[in-house]
């Protein structure tokens, strides 16, 4: 009835129309304007602030430095607790660690006094040296956290006075054995860059208090519970005292899955008991918010002459700028969400240190490590291909993963019970393979096509994976209630920023109940009156959420057979989402909800379902493009892009397509355009849509995406995620294409034009 259907989204219509949905939108009309005074300098400590001429300003209300405010250590990211980052930020502070940092806070009643009061500012800084290149940070004589008392809330490989935020390493058998004993060996080391999220609506939040003197705190994030914890613990307030509620976002991509101008909005609020919003402007988005880390990835593959892969090994160095939000797991899921698509070797290792910078900090991003893994891996598998002399379609085919095998890396990354790794039950990685083969016309046009004597087409693939939540360790929660007249409100405290996950947590819901979505009334991420959720995330909502609505409403149909059975006095009683029956009578599911709220055997039906995943099943995808090069130049355009996706069952194809086309489009950004450039002193070049080049329609030629039939048990209705498949596969795809096309091997990203021409000639 609603599952697997193109359901218009729910909220569609109203946005469209400009109705106010927006945390601008829903911000008191005599909300005090917010701004950050921000360093200058890219490491520098605080010798003396004097704010007195900003705070004589009438129309100013509070100005907060590292005087005034809580001095707890924190976390900004949005993870569960405790959080698998380390305590390494403070509100304000005396030193500050990046261009961008935040050295002040001003309240007024207008932008105008608010940017005057700012200059009135005086700050005296004792500048350091900094360490920008994320390369010579580890063991670097400079130390971005020198002595400040960073802390982590369990092992995470934490050592600041190294430069370290986070390390990891494991070993599945011998890496130098099977190496050793392999035929070739192919090494090969990969460039990723930092990427802005570049979403349409800037990080945004407004906080007033209520009759109750209540915090409430409307605000555009990912992550409402966790935003919540974070400031009750950083600004000592007790939890009961705040309430945070999320509306419309207008994109997220990771970069609001931590707490941004929340805190300041808090802080201010509560100091003049007045309402406050903090809307960045775009230049702070960039150079103050977080972007992609940056890694270096180093690749070996052993392998038989016949092409069997017999060991993988890979090794990473992660830049995590000033703090180190998501650095530990953005690490982590570089190899969790990549090595296994290779799952027959006998030895596969994988480790990484990630090092401070005097740089924007960096932190979640759509592909969260899996993007940086996958296009080295999936560039090194083409380039094992060529040594071997063998087909790289045929080596994947021999090597890859399979419906209803596993690997170890399962068991040791975290994605399997200990002793028990997961069992892949669906997998149509090779049906995925032949679609895209076919559609784009592989045999015909690999490995290229002259056009003329200076243009050639190509094509290039990737495989990839990614994950359905975080198994173990985040929980997705609903309510559901019958009301008077046979209708049903869904409480869900999963956050929607754009996905459709509310109109296809309602689907869910409707699917179980057996009535239309429009019966259905949907209300999310408020952490005061919907359940908890971990928020948007890891890929989880319609899988960890999903399963969550779905166990709620399997219990409201038990909760209408029961009260049928009362009413009717009758054991045999049957539901079919119009009508409850017994064996000689029947009555509406309206005309029973009336008669339990208003008269006979009066009852409120409420259930609630949750949700922690044992497992994450993987989506898998194949992508494959088709460029078209100019050899003089090394000019490049993309004519095709096809993408061949296993997410389950989607649960509404209209959504799950429009989410693969916009994470092919932000890779494809990754593969050919983004990068965040900075200058020698550490300043970001690159702060605006001016001059930081995202893709557009015009630049990029058609986009197919299809979905094969699949069926994943564990998932509702047999779905499951596909919010960050998309992004994965461009990068490599792209780079086997020029590979293809002009015979040099570009490993670094972006893939410019004049990084081709240099490496064809090599220069």
């Amino acid at each position: 009835m609603a599952v697997n259907k193109p359901i218009r989204k729910i909220d569609g219509m109203g946005l469209t129309q400009g109705k106010p949905a927006y945390t601008d939108d829903l911000a008191p009309q005599d909300a005090l304007i917010v701004k950050a005074l921000r360093s200058p300098y890219a490491y520098a400590k605080i010798i003396s602030i004097d704010t007195s001429l900003a705070e004589k300003m009438p129309e100013i209300k509070c100005v907060l430095t590292y005087k005034n405010v809580p001095d707890n250590l924190m976390t900004r990211a949005g993870q569960g607790y405790p959080e698998p980052s380390p305590y390494d930020k403070k509100v304000l502070a005396d030193v500050v660690r990046y261009v961008g940092d935040a050295v002040a806070i001003v309240a007024g009643t207008s932008v105008k006094a608010v940017e005057q009061a700012m200059k009135k500012i005086k700050v005296d800084y004792e500048i350091y040296k900094p360490i920008l290149d994320f390369e010579k940070a580890k063991d670097n004589p400079v130390k971005v956290h020198d002595n400040d008392g960073t802390f982590e809330m369990f092992d995470i490989g934490h050592f600041p006075d190294r430069n370290l935020a986070a390390g990891y390493a494991m070993e599945i058998g011998s890496v130098e054995k099977e190496l050793n004993s392999s035929d070739v060996v192919y090494e090969g080391r990969y460039y990723t860059q930092a990427q802005s999220h570049a979403m349409t609506e800037p990080h945004s939040s407004t906080a007033y208090l209520d009759y109750q003197e209540r915090l409430n705190i409307i605000t555009s994030t990912q992550t409402p519970f966790h935003i919540r914890r974070i400031l009750s613990r950083t600004l000592n307030i007790p939890m009961e005292k705040i309430k945070v509620f999320k509306p419309r976002v207008g994109g997220g991509y990771g970069g609001k899955q931590a707490v941004h101008g929340e805190v300041f909005v808090s802080l201010v609020t509560m100091m003049t008991g007045l309402p406050s919003k903090y809307i960045y402007t775009r230049r702070e988005v960039f150079e103050s918010t977080y972007s992609r880390h940056a890694m270096r990835i180093d690749m070996k593959i052993g392998a038989m002459k016949d092409g069997t892969i017999q060991v993988i090994d890979m090794n990473i160095l992660s830049n995590t700028g000033a703090y180190g939000e998501h650095a530990l797991t953005v690490l982590m899921v570089a190899g969790s969400k990549t090595l296994p698509l290779y799952n027959k070797v006998k030895a596969v290792g994988f480790r990484g240190d990630v090092v401070y910078t005097n740089l924007t900090p960096a932190g979640a991003y759509r592909g969260y490590g899996a993007v940086q893994g996958n296009f080295a891996l999936e560039s090194a598998i083409d380039e094992l291909a060529e040594i071997l002399n063998i087909d790289p379609i045929e080596l994947r085919k021999k090597n890859m993963i399979k419906e209803m095998e596993t690997s170890k890396i399962f068991e040791v990354m975290g994605e399997g019970k200990e002793g028990s790794p997961m069992t892949v039950e669906s997998c149509k990685l090779d049906i995925c393979l032949e679609n895209v083969l076919n559609k784009i016309g592989w045999k015909e046009k690999y490995p290229c096509v002259e056009v003329d004597e200076n243009t050639v087409r190509s094509v290039g693939l990737a495989l990839a994976m990614q994950g359905s939540g975080i198994p173990f360790i985040d929980m997705g929660s609903a309510s559901i209630k019958l009301n008077d007249f046979g209708t049903f409100n869904l409480t869900i405290g999963a956050t929607d920023i754009g996905t459709g996950s509310d109109t296809i947590l309602a689907q869910i819901a409707a699917e179980v109940l057996q009535i239309p979505v429009n019966k259905i009334s949907v209300y999310s991420s408020d952490t005061d009156l919907t359940p908890f959720d971990v928020g948007a995330y890891a890929s989880s909502t319609t899988y960890v959420s999903g399963n969550g609505v779905k166990r709620a409403a399997e219990k409201m149909v038990q909760e209408i057979l029961r009260i049928g059975r009362e009413h009717f006095d009758s054991d045999e009683v049957s539901y079919d989402g119009e009508y409850i029956y017994s064996k000689d009578d029947k009555i509406s599911l309206v005309d029973l909800a009336t008669i339990i709220t208003y008269s006979e055997n009066q009852q409120q039906l409420q259930t609630i379902g949750s949700y922690v995943g044992e497992t994450a099943p993987p989506p898998y995808m194949v992508g494959a493009v088709e460029i078209e090069i100019d050899k003089r130049t090394g000019q490049y355009k993309i004519l095709d892009y096809y993408a061949s996706v296993d997410c389950g069952t989607t649960i509404n194809p209209n959504l799950a397509k429009i989410q693969v086309e916009g994470g092919l489009l932000q890779g494809i950004g990754m593969a050919s355009y983004e990068e965040v450039n900075h200058t020698d002193e550490g300043r970001l070049v690159n702060s605006s849509f001016m001059k930081y080049r995202i893709p557009t329609r015009e630049e990029v030629g058609e986009i197919h995406v299809e979905f094969v039939e699949s069926y994943e048990p564990s998932g509702p209705f047999g779905a499951k995620s596909v919010g960050e498949i998309g992004i994965d596969t461009p990068p490599a795809a792209i780079a086997n294409a020029i590979k293809n096309a002009m015979g040099v091997r570009i490993n670094k990203l972006p893939i410019k034009a004049e990084d081709i021409w240099m490496k064809k000639n090599n220069l």
